[in-house]
């Protein structure tokens, strides 16, 4: 995981409550009221300027920054703090007119051209000149202003342009080989080029992986997918240190778009800035799409090393690019976002402050409906605002997991790939390991294969098929010094360069198991096969192996098909700790009895026992106190005893109880004696 740096101490003093504030679209005579009425719901920060590159400089390097000065001098004359942003993210039409050599490329030659936004190549020289001189304007003209509390570098990088391959970027892509291999028989050996003749005597024959006539070389679509995203940090990086260098001592952030997102590797991102900022938008649709959200945060706040996070974006109610957008049910917006806090947010905020009039999002919610302030949405948030402002000793403490799952941006890239033997979603096989430790209130980490596990009583590993040497030897080292390991199929198969690992699948891991695989065997799409797990019969879905026992004991085996009598899940005893195998993907209750019985093995115990199942209970720990926070996710009222009285700090504040009964929606946030 990356470690903190050492620069300005992102810890807030409470819970920031507030949204994308963009004066821009709306009469100056309007904005005295924003102040007033940000003031009367709460907020306390707002993102400003994400989208105001043509209003700051409507012709080239003509800047006009008067009435983004006057927004700032609000601000601060009503006691709101200022994310201000580099106002890159989309730039001017005049940009792409004089220069249209800065418009993104797709694989097969497709230009994406200006009227929308994000409509630049990463790798372009002059995108990142053009956007560098802007960021030096504004760095210089706002690092002292008494409204700026956080810099917010670009927004939502890697949303719409994801890769590009036009010939700036083909360039730039040799460029980067040169200096990953260094010798072209490097490349040629990592990049397996014997196959199918395309061994390379030359970089300049090298080009981004184009649309091609079948498979492309899976190295060379990993390597361009790891280059992709390195040329998007460095637009990134350009900006944050211009910024650095004229406001050393404000935190800079930049918002991850989605729960997770595979062009941006979240996890190498997150060491580059002081706080991790997160945008989130589960579909009310979705009667699980809690469960999601809180993948995505355990994520986010791990990428720090648990440090608390910003929910930079949410929506207050429906949002305008789904093909059916539900508005969230009363009580839904703040249930979401209590969830949030519950899981290490230290911020609340919206898109955005006023529903925009016209635009791309004009039916995206906002803070201030386009009904105005007498609305249901604006009534919740206010609310919202109120209990967020009672609740400060919240912000800074922290959750601790005793589990922790791995997933690795690498192996998302590579296991997704094409002509493999079979098609596998690492996000959804994800959700299968997660939901059941979920339901069963147990707290975790998402963290990458190369941090430090020692700390976790159990690891779980799903489908990573890509893993380097370095990873498998410290998996072993990790279940001999004592550690439950819980492997998915399809795991430990090629190294970092694509190559499969010789030897028996899956040869670096065949010693802490206790098996070999000798064959995979995918199931049919939608096919299941039948699985006897301690006596009771299931289901299993997705895949299934031929394992052959090397010391490991039979937990499950197939009871159907080819592979009926042999092994599906097995548990070896290695060295001071315990490794488990899958060698299919059980259906939900045998993969809850599964982890169960994994967990007994690690002795991980849940928040708290006996809790109703659509509750969810987190614990953030400080100082002096603890702090557990019950969530209703049903829709039924819940009765939740408490093993030791609390102060319930959205109640009157006043009494211990050791007995909550939450309606469905509803959320408790109980102060506990002691933080140990």
């Amino acid at each position: 995981m990356a470690e903190p740096l050492p620069h300005p101490d992102p810890t807030l003093s409470k819970i920031m409550f507030g949204s994308d504030y963009n004066p821009e679209q709306w009469p100056a005579s309007m904005w005295a009221e924003d102040m007033r009425l940000m003031a009367e719901t709460g907020v306390s920060l707002v993102s400003v300027g994400i989208f105001s590159w043509a209003s700051v400089e409507p012709r080239p390097g003509a800047y006009d920054f008067g009435w983004f000065d006057q927004v700032m001098d609000n601000l601060a004359e009503a006691g709101i703090g200022a994310s201000v942003a580099t106002m890159t993210a989309s730039p001017p039409p005049w940009l792409s007119h004089l220069h249209p050599e800065i418009l993104p490329m797709r694989p097969d030659g497709t230009r994406l051209w200006p009227g929308a936004r994000q409509h630049y190549c990463p790798s372009s020289p002059v995108y990142r000149d053009h956007a560098g001189r802007l960021v030096e304007e504004v760095a210089r003209r706002y690092a002292g202003h008494p409204a700026l509390l956080i810099w917010h570098i670009g927004n939502e990088y890697g949303c719409h342009t994801r890769q590009c391959f036009c010939d700036v970027s083909a360039e730039d892509f040799r460029r980067w080989l040169r200096e990953r291999y260094g010798e072209i028989g490097e490349l040629n050996r990592a990049w397996s080029t014997t196959f199918w003749s395309q061994r390379y005597d030359d970089w300049a024959e090298i080009v981004p992986p184009r649309t091609t006539p079948t498979f492309a070389n899976p190295a060379q679509l990993l390597d361009f997918a790891r280059f992709s995203d390195d040329a998007i940090l460095a637009c990134y990086l350009a900006e944050r240190d211009i910024i650095r260098r004229h406001s050393p001592d404000v935190p800079v952030t930049t918002n991850f778009t989605g729960l997770v997102h595979k062009p941006i590797d979240s996890y190498r991102w997150a060491a580059e800035q002081d706080v991790v900022s997160l945008d989130s938008y589960p579909d009310p649709y979705d009667p699980r799409a809690h469960v999601d959200a809180a993948f995505g945060y355990d994520l986010i706040r791990s990428a720090r090393s648990g440090q608390p996070w910003l929910l930079m974006e949410q929506a207050p109610s429906a949002v305008n690019w789904r093909e059916r957008n539900a508005p969230k049910p009363p009580g839904g917006m703040r249930l979401w976002s209590w969830q949030a806090v519950a899981q290490g947010a230290d911020a609340v905020m919206f898109f955005q402050w006023r529903q925009a009039a016209g635009g791309a999002e004009k039916f995206h919610s906002a803070m201030v409906p386009h009904g105005g302030t007498g609305t249901r949405t604006h009534r919740e948030v206010r609310a919202l605002g109120a209990e967020f402002a009672g609740v400060a000793e919240l912000a800074g403490t922290r959750v601790r997991a005793d589990v922790a799952l791995l997933h690795d941006w690498d192996n998302w890239r590579a296991v997704e790939g094409d002509a493999h033997p079979g098609v596998l979603d690492l996000l959804e096989t994800h959700r299968a390991h997660y939901e059941p430790l979920f339901d069963a209130h147990v707290t975790c980490d998402v963290v990458p294969p190369t941090a430090d596990l020692s700390a976790y009583r159990m690891v779980v590993v799903p489908n990573l098929y890509l893993m380097s040497a370095e990873v498998a030897d410290r998996l072993t080292r990790y279940v001999a010094d004592g550690g439950c390991l819980v492997v998915s199929f399809f795991s430990g198969i090629v190294d970092e360069c694509e190559r499969v690992h010789l030897g028996g699948y899956p040869a670096p891991l065949r010693e802490a198991l206790g098996l070999r695989v000798d064959e995979f065997w995918p199931l049919p799409m939608g096919g299941t096969v039948g699985l006897d797990l301690a006596g009771a019969r299931h289901s299993a879905t997705v895949w299934s192996e031929w394992v052959e026992e090397e010391g490991a004991r039979v937990v499950a085996a197939f009871t159907e098909g080819e592979l009926a009598g042999r092994p599906a899940i097995t548990r070896h005893e290695y060295g001071a700790g315990v490794a488990w195998y899958l060698a299919t993907r059980p259906e939900a209750a045998a993969m809850r009895k599964l982890l169960d019985l994994a967990r007994a093995d690690a002795g991980v115990l849940p928040v708290l026992p006996d809790l109703p199942g659509d509750v969810q209970a987190v614990e953030r720990h400080g100082a002096e106190h603890s702090y557990l926070f019950l969530l209703n996710h049903g829709g039924e009222p819940a009765t939740v005893t408490l093993p030791a009285p609390g102060v319930d700090l959205l109640g009157d504040g006043s009494q211990y109880v050791d007995e909550v009964v939450l309606a469905p929606r509803a959320v408790a946030v109980m102060r506990r004696g002691s933080a140990a």
